[in-house]
């Protein structure tokens, strides 16, 4: 990998990661449209820190309350508006990791085509649309209750999909059931912590299994540029999310979805 492919797909990883525009989907995509090789496992895993540190550095006076919270209710502490948030993020990690672990095999051979791409980008772009627009937007993210978070974890297991964005859809799920924008982001945002550990331990743990050598320069370039883009992205987006809404991305994901298909569909 030369710099300038390290430095555009550590920026794309960090900054698609928590927009709604699937940063699965970017990454399958460089490759395809440009000469470069695959990245490889080793620079997934870096850039997976990369946004795993950035999430976890903004909402880190969060995490420790919610984390305390957590084991107090293990204590007998009772079931604060803390705690029940921490158990929803858990809990809602649950389909993800399940749906992973049975159908990755089937994912990674039939629905990592441009094509496939193109059309959940556009699918899940016009049910953004539809949940901004419609949403009452009026609950916090700590009023969560037991069926938000079975809808919301199966909302997150689509994102399995390239072009569906976990992000994307677990905001889109949350609006749907009143959260305001921000609740709907910060809430996506802290369920993307175990998604993101778990996904970088199976790279990691399929990184150990090969053999190929190790550009430690260009992991160490990729988590640094991923990790501030990420964390640049978050602060962003949630300070400007009240007021634009989520228009700019659906008009954005619409267009490439239209682009892929220009692009791609005479070679299916």
């Amino acid at each position: 990998m030369d710099l300038i492919q390290i430095v555009i797909l550590a920026l794309i990883q960090g900054i698609s990661e928590f927009l709604p525009i699937s940063s699965s989907a970017h990454l399958i995509l460089v490759p395809l449209l440009t000469e470069w090789q695959d990245q490889g496992l080793a620079f997934d895993v870096a850039v997976h820190i990369g946004t795993l540190s950035a999430v976890v550095a903004y909402f880190y006076r969060d995490i420790v309350r919610l984390l305390t919270a957590w084991f107090k209710s293990l204590g007998g502490g009772g079931l604060t508006a803390e705690a029940k948030l921490a158990w929803a993020i858990g809990l809602g990690t649950i389909p993800v990791g399940l749906a992973g672990l049975l159908f990755k095999d089937m994912i990674e051979i039939y629905l990592r085509s441009p094509l496939v791409i193109a059309t959940t980008t556009i699918i899940f772009a016009l049910l953004l649309w539809v949940a901004d627009r419609s949403g009452e937007r009026l609950r916090s993210e700590y009023d969560i209750r037991g069926l938000d978070i079975l809808l919301i974890g199966l909302a997150q297991a689509l994102a399995l999909i390239p072009g569906t964005s976990r992000s994307g859809v677990t905001m889109t799920a949350a609006l749907l059931l009143g959260f305001s924008r921000q609740a709907a982001a910060r809430f996506s945002f802290l369920l993307s912590i175990p998604v993101i550990l778990l996904a970088g331990g199976l790279l990691t743990q399929d990184l150990l299994a090969s053999s190929v050598p190790v550009d430690w320069v260009a992991l160490l370039l990729g988590i640094v540029l991923s990790a501030i883009s990420a964390w640049l992205c978050i602060h962003y987006f949630l300070k400007f999310l009240s007021s634009m809404g989520m228009l700019p991305f659906v008009i954005y994901r619409l267009v490439l979805g239209a682009f892929l298909f220009v692009m791609f569909w005479p070679l299916a």
